[in-house]
């Protein structure tokens, strides 16, 4: 007859081979999860400095002639 340990072991082993089919879902969804979390506390500490400047990526454009408006560098 099977003692408590032998019968631990079974189910365990029936665990592990009925989770192997879910498992790459499992992962897939705990990391969304985290990075989901990741970003509402990143956020949520952002609010928390509103002194704190935003610097926003962007590029610089260069005028030739910044006084006509129009960039093309003629007048006229």
């Amino acid at each position: 007859m099977f003692g408590l340990s032998e019968l631990a072991i079974i189910l365990i082993v029936v665990a592990a081979v009925l989770a192997v089919k879910k498992l790459p879902e499992l992962t897939r969804s705990a990391g969304k999860s985290a990075r989901i979390l990741k970003s509402e506390a990143r956020a949520a500490r952002d609010a928390d400095e509103p002194g704190t400047p935003r610097v926003i990526q962007g590029e610089t454009v260069e005028r030739e002639d910044p006084g006509t408006g129009t960039g093309t560098g003629r007048r006229g």
